[in-house]
């Protein structure tokens, strides 16, 4: 694959406990190309998550290699790790977690701020995300007085704030009734696309699924490739 990624291999995650060990990632291998969309589904409690924060530094796995944007994070130490989510990956959640004293405004330009991003040129790169995601009229709202679709479209806006290689998307529409899924979905999607953005989203919607180039299945601990969506095929790596 060219301008790989996203490339992990062999990933390996335990969970231990007196009573027993839970084997919950058995030699996961995901790799995804710039630009690559990918979704990942699976039955409740299969790993999904835990395998999508091992991608993005949020967990560490018990043994494997996982590259992003040709560096190895697994040896980062936790300072390395803070720089490289910062840097190198967006996320976003089922839910939104914004801050509720902030206007959608200031949510989504405060991660660029913090990085360094001097205050008036964050203020624009946010202003522009924001109208990009229909909310060019929400801007000066408090999270209170957004609705749920709304919400997760700042925070869509907010991972794609510091242009990061890789954005991380963990049941982004789970809380939401079908057609709010279905806008953030596409405006998801849409959003890193344009941007030339690797995106891996965990799901249980298959309107969501759908929509990416490559589709996995996380079952037994290993990830199987599925049926490709409408942006093209994908196989195991």
């Amino acid at each position: 694959m060219s301008n790989l990624i996203l490339n992990a291999q062999d990933v390996v995650k335990r969970y231990a406990s007196r009573a027993e060990t839970l084997h919950i990632l058995r030699g996961a291998a995901l790799c995804a190309e710039e630009g690559a969309s990918v979704a990942i589904t699976g039955r409740s409690g299969c790993g999904k998550s835990t395998l999508l924060n091992i991608l993005g530094g949020l967990d560490r796995c018990d043994s494997g290699s996982v590259r992003i944007a040709g560096a190895e994070i697994t040896g980062l130490s936790e300072q390395g790790l803070a720089a490289f989510r910062r840097d190198t990956v967006g996320f976003i959640f089922q839910f939104h977690y914004l801050l509720k004293d902030f206007t959608a405004l200031e949510n989504v330009m405060l991660p660029a701020y913090m990085a360094g991003l001097k205050k008036k040129a964050a203020l624009e790169k946010a202003r522009s995300l924001l109208e990009d995601l229909k909310l060019g009229s929400r801007l000066r709202h408090l999270p209170f007085q957004l609705s749920g679709g709304e919400r997760q479209r700042v925070a869509v806006a907010r991972a794609l704030i510091n242009d990061p290689a890789l954005i991380l998307a963990d049941e982004p529409t789970g809380s939401l009734d079908a057609d709010n899924s279905a806008l953030v979905a596409e405006l998801l999607y849409r959003a890193a696309g344009e941007r030339g953005k690797t995106l891996v989203v965990v799901t249980h919607d298959e309107n969501v699924a759908s929509r990416a180039r490559e589709r996995y299945t996380l079952e037994g601990g290993v990830l199987i490739a599925a049926a490709a969506g409408p942006g093209g095929g994908g196989g195991a790596p």
